[in-house]
């Protein structure tokens, strides 16, 4: 795992850690992103942050090409969170609504229903799959 701490153009701190593709790194990811929150004092965003980055991350172990993905964490202008998942593959996410005796197929649905917003970004060699929670108002 390769660890850095970034900043944005606008001068904000990312984190960023590069994760071996496998689904054991949703729990790094947990850890990543607990950590990050906590120090720059948004705990009211941890419990769905750690969701939102558990799917992102399952989605990225299940469809991407190479051996390791790229999470980044960077606090928005408005007290939230961005966080992203980077990987080499070009599939781009589909929100399904999965019937209920589906026992996969909800992840980009809890996603959907935590973020204010959230999307992909296709990239020359793969994508960025993204989503922004806002802190309590």
């Amino acid at each position: 795992m390769t660890s850095r701490i970034l900043r944005a153009a606008d001068g904000r701190e990312v984190r960023a850690e590069t994760l071996p593709r496998r689904a054991e790194s949703a729990a790094t990811g947990r850890r990543i992103v607990r950590a990050t929150l906590q120090d720059w004092a948004l705990g009211d965003l941890v419990d769905a942050a750690e969701l939102v980055v558990t799917e992102l991350l399952a989605n990225a172990a299940q469809h991407a090409r190479c051996d390791s993905v790229r999470l980044t964490v960077r606090r928005t202008e408005d007290d939230g969170v961005h966080v992203a998942v980077t990987d080499r593959s070009h599939q781009v996410p589909v929100l399904r609504l999965p019937g209920p005796a589906a026992q996969a197929g909800r992840g980009l649905a809890i996603v959907d229903r935590l973020a204010e917003r959230w999307g992909h970004d296709p990239l020359p060699w793969g994508k960025r799959v993204w989503a922004e929670l806002k802190g309590p108002s």
